[in-house]
């Protein structure tokens, strides 16, 4: 399919991508029409053409991360991230119409043939798109798709006016005559607000006057507050919303002046919020965020899980708000003779973003037109042909961290071919693909574990997908690279236990499984090991963590597993590795946090060997400090290794190891996997270890809860 992007380097164009994945939650939808909201994507495209300079004043804390990022990780790694960002592909787009062509597993609310409204990331310039239930609305009757385009626009509109909590017969003033602020002044008029526009642009000034505001004016106008103040008996409208893009503070001081004593003031637009005291002291005014389509956006629970917020206690939520809008639209409340001013095919879309950056001609309301009726193909070709005689390698999930981490360190290995590369979204595919060398580029796993060519699956998807995926690609003869954690629960763990002992049953040699472990790999690690023949050791691993909020995927348990699943394996793994032994108890406490999210805490493992490891696993600290700092110390030597980039070593004489950047092992783990496998040899990781490292996290977690120390093996 057909798919408009861009990259931080300012290149667009339409690319052939994948069809997207189809998820549980979501329904599958061919797009129709899709509107192009000139002030959002004519921001972002203008950004993006900015010089890096240019970059680097518009998001000043952005350097500041990436500075902090060579600091910890080197020059040539951070530097590999910024490339990766600046020649991804991202979507343009996030409103859009059409009918839906499959719906998910979980969908009872819609069916194939369904014209809908869909909005957010995923409802973008695609001639399909695959969008969460939370996310799309019914067209009613009398509602044509072409119109329908406009929804997520008009939501936006419509919670800008609910922050403003007007009543009929009050009074409104809507600074910023755009597309949304034209849609702001349709729905208010319709319910029965007086509306004052205001535009440094007199075309749209105009416009406003034919889309029914009660006044305009033009920003340049002498007359406009007295004007204002004059048709309100000199008490200022009740509320002001402002739906302008502007880095100027005009704006929110206007608001104060335009604003009655005790009224209201809705930023809608990117506006800053810097203002003066005086009005907004002496009138006691109200100053209010308007989050987007409403109640519900950026919520992973109601967007991405579907889970509704009740009726009786938000009245109002995003996908209401779209409903909503849907029938003013249906009822002709909203007329598009004044709104629509172009309309252009798909293939000419680059003309329709030249327009808004060059503004050669007036425009407000840019729709993009598709011809849908060709029928969905999941898989898309690349870069011709492969070497059947190379090893062929599969690569499921293809996120930033195996982009930088794992496929560049594949690509360093020789004899092997990578075939088909499968994410959710297919421009994410496509530009892997291209970038990496991938033969095929698709959304649908089962091309690659249906593919008797592919002997080699990497997986690297979001954590609550590892079990299942790992699961099918050993019922499909499949060697296996997973990154951690090997599953998200007890059950699932078990599961792949057995599918892992069946799949060594039918075949004559072992598959490999292995679990991307790849501290055990690192450079200076691999240096402690000859200097710790004799256990019993003492290890002790302080890992400062960081903050993360409760709301990113990793802390939810039904995503990411939560931290002590989705990251303290690493640790409890070099452990055991370091260590060399088996373990036979572990005890775990963590301190109280209002959210339990359980991410400070403290674990101390005993192995058959005599050898003990207390590990500090740490949310709570200052992100100044190193992450990472290892001791371990047996038979009269001691090994300190700082954050993968410095080991020193005590013993009849002290030894210093240093690295010019961090290595955490990662290429090393890649070259002895894809070895193993080409070579037959048995898997660089046990899988009895990779089985205690996945297993110990649970234990952890049994140990904080109940207190106890668990006997871990007998």
């Amino acid at each position: 399919m057909k798919q408009l992007v861009q990259n931080l380097k300012g290149e667009m164009k339409l690319l052939e991508v994948p069809d997207p994945a189809i998820l549980p939650r979501n329904i599958l939808v061919r797009v129709h029409y899709s509107l192009i909201s000139p002030g959002t994507e004519g921001s972002k495209v203008t950004e993006a053409r900015k010089s890096y300079l240019g970059k680097a004043k518009e998001k000043p804390e952005q350097v500041k991360q990436l500075l902090d990022r060579v600091m910890k990780e080197g020059l040539t790694t951070t530097y590999n991230r910024v490339k990766n960002a600046l020649n991804a592909w991202s979507p343009l787009g996030y409103s859009c119409s059409g009918i839906i062509i499959e719906v998910g597993d979980e969908v009872s609310e819609f069916k194939v043939g369904d014209e809908v409204a869909c909005g957010g990331g995923e409802a973008g310039h695609a001639e399909i798109v695959s969008v969460p239930v939370n996310l799309c609305a019914k067209l009613p009757t009398n509602c044509s798709l072409e119109h329908a385009a406009y929804t997520t626009l008009g939501a936006i509109a419509m919670q800008g006016i609910r922050q403003a909590d007007l009543r009929l017969g009050e009074s409104c003033a809507v600074i910023g005559l755009g597309l949304l602020g034209q849609l702001t002044i349709q729905m208010l008029k319709a319910a029965g607000v007086s509306v004052f526009g205001i535009d440094v642009n007199p075309d749209v000034v105009e416009k406003a006057l034919q889309n029914g505001a009660d006044y305009a004016f033009s920003r340049e106008d002498d007359t406009l507050e007295s004007a204002v103040l004059s048709a309100t008996d000199s008490h200022g409208v009740d509320a002001v919303i402002i739906t302008a893009g502007t880095s100027s503070n005009d704006p929110i001081e206007l608001s104060g002046r335009l604003a009655r004593q005790k009224g209201k003031v809705v930023v809608v637009g990117a506006v800053p919020t810097g203002f003066s005291r005086e009005h907004y002291y002496n009138k006691e005014l109200e100053l209010r965020m308007s989050c987007s389509y409403g109640p519900g956006r950026y919520d992973p629970l109601y967007e991405e899980k579907g889970i509704d917020y009740p009726y009786g206690y938000v009245r109002w939520t995003e996908k209401r708000n779209m409903e909503a809008f849907l029938n003013l639209v249906a009822t002709e409340k909203i007329r598009f003779e004044n709104l629509t001013s172009h309309v252009f095919d798909i293939d000419e879309a680059q003309d329709a973003y030249e327009l808004i950056m060059k503004k050669s001609e007036p425009f407000l309301g840019i729709l993009l037109k598709y011809h849908p009726g060709k029928e969905i193909q999941k898989i898309v070709a690349v870069n011709g042909q492969y070497r059947p005689s190379e090893l062929q390698i599969g690569f499921i999930g293809a996120g930033s961290f195996a982009q930088n981490f794992l496929l560049p360190n594949i690509k360093d290995v020789n004899g092997v071919s990578l075939d088909t590369v499968v994410t959710s979204r297919g421009n994410t595919s496509r530009t892997v693909a291209e970038k990496f060398g991938f033969q095929n580029a698709s959304t649908n796993d089962g091309e690659v574990y249906q593919n008797r060519d592919i002997s080699t699956v990497f997986i690297a998807t979001r954590h609550n997908l590892h079990a299942r995926e790992v699961e099918e690609a050993l019922k499909a003869g499949k060697h296996v690279f997973v990154e951690k954690p090997l599953a998200t629960t007890l059950k699932e763990l078990e599961t792949v236990k057995k599918a892992y002992h069946q799949s060594v049953k039918k075949k004559s040699s072992s598959p490999i499984l292995m679990v991307g472990f790849n501290r055990r790999f690192a450079p200076l690690v691999q240096k402690i090991r000859p200097f710790f023949v004799t256990p019993p050791f003492a290890l002790n691993y302080r890992i400062n963590a960081g903050y993360i909020p409760a709301s990113h995927w990793t802390q939810d348990v039904d995503v990411g597993g939560g931290r002590i699943i989705g990251e303290v394996c690493h640790f409890v793994d070099l452990a055991m590795y370091l260590c060399q032994s088996r373990p036979v108890t572990v005890s775990a406490d963590a301190t109280e946090d209002p959210q339990n999210l359980k991410d400070t805490l403290l674990i101390n493992l005993k192995f058959e060997n005599g050898s003990i490891a207390h590990i500090s696993y740490l949310a709570n600290g200052n992100k100044y400090l190193e992450k990472e700092y290892l001791e371990i110390h047996g038979n009269g030597v001691t090994a300190v290794l700082h954050d993968f980039k410095e080991l020193r070593v005590f013993g009849k004489r002290k030894r210093k190891y240093k690295i010019a950047s961090q290595d955490k092992g990662h290429k090393e783990e890649v070259r002895q996997f894809l070895e193993a496998v080409r070579e037959g040899e048995a898997s660089p990781i046990p899988f009895e270890e990779i089985y205690l490292s996945s297993l110990l996290p649970f234990k952890i977690i049994e140990s904080i809860r109940t207190g106890h120390k668990l006997v871990f093996l007998r």
